[in-house]
């Protein structure tokens, strides 16, 4: 079973990541399954396109766009699966809606996206935890390391390019190779910031 040019996906756990064990308990954190916060970005490759090569296999761990997995209500008020939904629990997705892959327990990144981790603010004349537009370079790219930015990197990037993932337990914000402006040398005081709730995703 292939698609002629979109993978065949599912999710990797749930379509929703929405759950929170607290003792014996399991709590639901969202009040609506319309909010993409929540909605999960792991899954697993069930198929490949026939239409062109890739170094992608059946079984590899992705990441994938939110609207994938995500439900939403008609104006009858009842539930609908997204545009991509094929059947059961399987899914369509574009090569441009696929971000990372797993490889040997590494992720790489997929044509021109990056991530990058933000670092907290060490201004005491703002509330900001975080500095804004500035991070550190997680999972780059070849056309980022063409330019000589590489993994490791203190980086500048432009404004509302904040669209987080949890990766291994790590909000990381996915962008562009050309959201990415500057590179910065480091001053010694930078430290990385996580918030506590990322690591329990």
């Amino acid at each position: 079973m292939n698609s002629i040019y979109d993978f065949i996906v599912t999710p990797k756990n749930k379509r929703y990541n929405n759950e929170k064990k607290i003792g014996d308990k399991v709590l639901i954190v969202n009040t609506s399954i319309e909010d993409h916060k929540l909605v999960s970005k792991k899954a697993v490759i069930v198929s490949v396109p026939l239409a062109f090569k890739t170094i992608l296999k059946a079984g590899d761990e992705i990441m994938v766009h939110h609207n994938i997995f995500r439900r939403w209500y008609d104006v009858r008020g009842e539930q609908r699966n997204s545009g991509q939904y094929f059947k059961e629990d399987l899914y369509f997705c574009k090569p441009d809606q696929l971000y990372l892959y797993k490889k040997d327990n590494k992720w790489f990144s997929i044509g021109q996206r990056c991530f990058i981790k933000p670092i907290k603010n060490i201004d005491n004349l703002t509330l900001d935890i975080e500095q804004k537009h500035i991070g550190i370079l997680k999972i780059g790219n070849s056309s980022l390391e063409a330019l000589g930015i590489n993994e490791g990197d203190l980086v500048g990037f432009k404004a509302n390019r904040e669209w987080e993932f949890i990766i291994d337990e790590q909000r990381l914000y996915c962008m562009k190779s050309n959201d990415i402006i500057i590179k910065y040398e480091y001053q010694g005081n930078e430290e990385e910031y996580n918030p506590s709730w990322a690591r329990s995703c």
